[in-house]
């Protein structure tokens, strides 16, 4: 069961990253702009991974992970844009794994170096068994493009653990 608490480590501020950045892609790649509707966070029953997914996971000053799911109809659309012509799964799912990591990776300029983004792992189909972190809420921000809709899901926490320092002074004893 997530916690008051835990749903308000999420910072405005950073959920917000996360949207401009969803309608700056879709703008940028299609001309076109998304409508991103008011995050929620995801219950139990809620269905929002789609027939192609991509998970980025997140270390460092935060850990956890962004989703991005989307249905095929729309991933076929989208990468007629890229300059695509020829349409296979492996192409949507190069796709959805690309969108994952821009959208990340434009928050990583926001939120600093010590958010750590790893590359994307895509899998496909409406997979039921998707586990999210059970000590950070699912965030799920939902996007609206050219009448389909995908899911932006984030599932980070604030990284509690100090980073290690340096201390030059210890160098110095070690080196005499």
């Amino acid at each position: 069961m997530i916690t008051q608490q835990e749903v308000d480590t999420m910072p405005e501020d950073d959920l917000r990253v996360f949207v401009k950045g969803t309608e700056y892609f879709f703008l940028q790649v299609t001309s076109s702009r998304a409508e991103v509707s008011t995050p929620f966070i995801k219950e139990a029953s809620d269905k929002v991974i789609d027939d192609f997914s991509a998970v980025i996971g997140i270390s460092g000053t935060q850990r956890g992970c962004v989703y991005y799911s989307a249905p095929r109809e729309m991933i076929r659309e989208l990468v007629t844009h890229y300059g695509e012509t020829e349409a296979s799964d492996d192409l949507y799912a190069d796709c959805v794994g690309e969108i994952a990591n821009t959208i990340s990776g434009n928050a990583r300029e926001y939120l600093g170096p010590g958010f750590m983004i790893s590359v994307p792992v895509v899998f496909r189909g409406r997979a039921e068994d998707v586990r999210f972190p059970h000590d950070a809420p699912a965030f799920v921000i939902p996007i609206l493009w050219n009448g389909h809709r995908s899911s932006l899901i984030l599932c980070l926490k604030k990284d509690e653990k100090e980073p290690p320092t340096f201390d030059p002074e210890m160098l110095k004893e070690i080196a005499s």
